[in-house]
C-alpha cells in the first residue's frame, strides 16, 4: 500500500508510529475498518524526505498470486540495462522495461527485475553490490496530475471530494486502465488483472470468519465495503453518467472500482508533507509508482525512496550485495494490518511490529464481572463515563500491545488505574479532573513488559481477566496454532489464505499470552 502521516487503520488499532507517536483514542474510533477511507494511503515515510513501503510477503513465489504475467525462470530475468521489446510484447516485464525507457525511468545497470529469487511475484535483485537502484521522472508518476483526463478531474475537483480523499486517482486508474490506447498500458499489463489481489475484502464473508474471527480484520473489512459502496454510487456513479463519452457504467463497474481499491491500498505511495506544512495541509493523494511497486517487503529493509521536485529516487540504506533482493518497508505494521491492506503476513517471529488488540470495551466487561454488588456495577459505569469524558476510552476503542511494551501506554494505564479506584478514591480523583502530580503520571503512563509485572495486585488482575476475555473470541487456542505450525506437513496442506489467517493469529495470541505470564 503507500507512503509524512499515519497510515489508515481501523477503528480499533494503530500502527506502531516510527517517532514513538501516541495515536489519541479518537483515531481509533473515527477512523474506521477502511484502510482507504481515512484519506491516507497506506505505505508511509520513517520521516523527513523518505517514503517507505512497498508489497509483498515473506514467502515463497505464489503464482497463484502473480504481479502479473507468466511466471518468469532466471533465465527469463531481464536486467535494467538490456534492451527489451516493445509494446505488444508477448512478455509484460519486457513491454514495461521498454515503457520505462520512453518514459524517462532510469535504472541502474546493476539490477534485474525478476520472478525467479523475489520472496514473492515480481521484486529487483541486484546484479551486483550497488547504492542506487532508479530514477523516476515525476512524469512518469500515475496520478490524478499526470493523467490523460486531469483537466477533467480539476475541473470536478469540488464534488469529487471524499472522506478517502482517494476519489480523483480511482478515477483516473478506471480510464487508463480500460482505455486501450492509454500511455500506461505497458504498467497495467503486469497486472493482466486484479483478480489475483487477495486482499480479505474478497474472501466470502464464511472465511473470513472462520479464519480471522478474534483479529480485528472481518470488523475493518465490513467498514471497508461499505464505504466503497457509498463512495461509488454517491460519487463515482453521477460523475461517470455526466461524462458518458469518457466513461460507461457497464464497464467502470463497482467490483472493478473495488479492485482498484485494493489496487491502491496495496500498491501506492504518498509523499510525506514537508514538516512546516503537517499542521496547516491534509495529506498529499495517493499516486502510483510504477517500478518502486515492484520491490517486495521486509521489516529489515534495505532500501528508500526519497522525493525531490524533479524525480523520486531509490537508494539503499545498507549494502546489497550481487543477487541479494531489494526491499522496501510499509513501515511498522502488524500483521493484521499486513493482511488487511496488503493481502499477507509475516511468519513468526518474522514481524518484531507486530501488535496484538484488547478492545476498551472488554476491559469493562472484566470491571463489571468482578464487581459484586449493583453499587459497585454503578460505580464502574461511573467510571467508565469519566474515562470518556478524558478521551481515554470509546465504545470501538482498543488498547494496543506490542512485544515489548504497550503502544497506547496512557489509555491503558489511566483506565486501570481509574477502575480499580473505591468509591472514595474516585471521588477525590474526578474533583482534580482526572489530573495527578508528576510523577505518579510518569510512573503511570509508562507500560514497558517490566512495568507491567509491576502493576498494582487489583490492576494485574482487571487485566488478566481482560486478556482472557478477549482469547475467548477466537475460534481457537494458541496450543492448537503451535502444534499446526509445527507440523509441516499439515501446515503445508493449508490453502495459502488458511496461512496467512494463522500467522496473523499465531502472533496475536502470543502477545496475549506474554501478558498473562507478566500480569499472573
Amino acid at each position: 500500500m503507500s507512503g509524512g502521516v499515519t497510515p489508515p487503520v481501523h477503528q480499533d488499532t494503530a500502527p506502531r508510529q516510527p517517532q514513538g507517536h501516541r495515536s489519541p483514542p479518537e483515531v481509533h474510533q473515527e477512523l474506521g475498518g477502511d484502510a482507504w477511507a481515512a484519506g491516507k494511503s497506506p505505505r508511509r515515510p520513517q520521516g523527513g524526505a523518505e517514503a517507505v513501503g512497498c508489497r509483498g510477503p515473506m514467502r515463497p513465489p505464489d503464482p497463484t498470486k502473480t504481479f502479473g504475467g507468466p511466471w518468469i525462470p532466471q533465465r527469463g530475468a531481464v536486467a535494467a540495462g538490456s534492451s527489451a521489446r516493445g509494446k505488444g510484447s508477448a512478455d509484460p516485464l519486457s513491454g514495461f522495461l521498454w515503457w520505462c525507457g520512453r518514459a524517462g525511468v532510469e535504472l541502474s545497470p546493476k539490477v534485474r527485475l525478476s520472478r525467479e529469487g523475489a520472496v514473492a511475484g515480481y521484486g529487483m535483485l541486484a546484479a551486483e553490490e550497488l547504492e542506487a537502484g532508479f530514477t523516476i521522472p515525476r512524469a512518469a508518476l500515475l496520478s490524478q496530475h499526470t493523467s490523460s483526463i486531469q483537466a477533467l478531474l480539476q475541473e470536478a475537483q469540488e464534488s469529487l471530494q471524499s472522506q478517502s480523499g482517494w476519489v480523483p486517482l480511482l478515477l483516473a486508474l478506471l480510464h487508463e486502465y480500460t482505455a486501450s490506447n492509454s500511455h500506461w498500458q505497458p504498467y497495467f499489463s503486469l497486472w493482466e488483472d486484479f483478480r489475483s489481489l487477495d486482499h480479505p475484502m474478497f474472501w466470502p464473508e464464511e472465511e473470513q470468519r472462520r479464519l480471522l474471527q478474534g483479529t480485528g480484520i472481518p470488523e475493518a473489512v465490513d467498514k471497508d465495503l461499505a464505504n466503497i459502496h457509498l463512495e461509488y454510487t454517491s460519487i463515482i456513479l453521477p460523475f461517470m453518467e455526466s461524462h458518458p463519452n469518457v466513461f460507461d457504467p457497464k464497464l467502470h463497474t463497482l467490483e472493478l472500482y473495488k479492485q482498484l481499491v485494493a489496487f491502491v491500498m496495496a500498491y501506492s505511495f504518498q509523499e510525506p508533507l514537508e514538516e512546516e506544512d503537517e499542521d496547516e495541509k491534509g495529506p498529499n493523494p495517493p499516486m502510483m509508482v510504477p517500478v518502486a511497486d515492484i520491490l517486495n517487503h521486509v521489516a529489515n529493509h534495505n532500501a528508500n525512496l526519497e522525493y525531490s521536485p524533479q524525480c523520486l529516487r531509490m537508494v539503499t540504506t545498507q549494502p546489497v550485495g550481487k543477487g541479494q533482493e531489494i526491499f522496501n518497508t510499509y513501515g511498522q505494521m502488524a500483521n493484521w494490518q499486513l493482511l488487511h491492506m496488503y493481502g499477507f503476513a509475516e511468519p513468526y517471529p518474522s514481524n518484531t511490529n507486530d501488535t496484538a488488540d484488547i478492545q476498551m470495551v472488554t476491559v469493562r466487561k472484566a470491571a463489571l464481572q468482578r464487581a459484586k454488588s449493583e453499587a459497585q456495577q454503578r460505580l464502574v459505569s461511573e467510571q467508565w463515563d469519566f474515562l470518556c469524558q478524558l478521551e481515554m476510552v470509546g465504545e470501538e476503542g482498543a488498547f494496543v500491545l506490542g512485544w515489548d511494551e504497550v503502544l497506547t501506554e496512557e489509555e491503558l494505564s489511566t483506565t486501570l488505574k481509574v477502575l480499580c479506584m473505591s468509591e472514595e478514591e474516585f471521588k477525590e480523583y474526578k474533583e482534580q479532573d482526572g489530573w495527578e502530580d508528576d510523577s505518579e503520571e510518569e510512573e503511570n503512563s509508562t507500560l514497558s513488559n517490566e512495568a507491567l509485572s509491576r502493576l498494582k495486585t487489583p490492576c494485574k488482575k482487571l487485566l488478566y481477566d481482560s486478556v482472557l476475555l478477549t482469547l475467548e473470541s477466537y475460534r481457537s487456542d494458541l496450543k492448537a496454532e503451535q502444534d499446526l505450525l509445527n507440523n509441516k506437513e499439515a501446515y503445508e496442506k493449508l490453502s495459502r489464505r488458511e496461512q496467512q489467517a494463522l500467522h496473523v493469529r499465531y502472533g496475536q495470541k502470543r502477545i496475549l499470552h506474554q501478558l498473562l505470564e507478566l500480569v499472573h
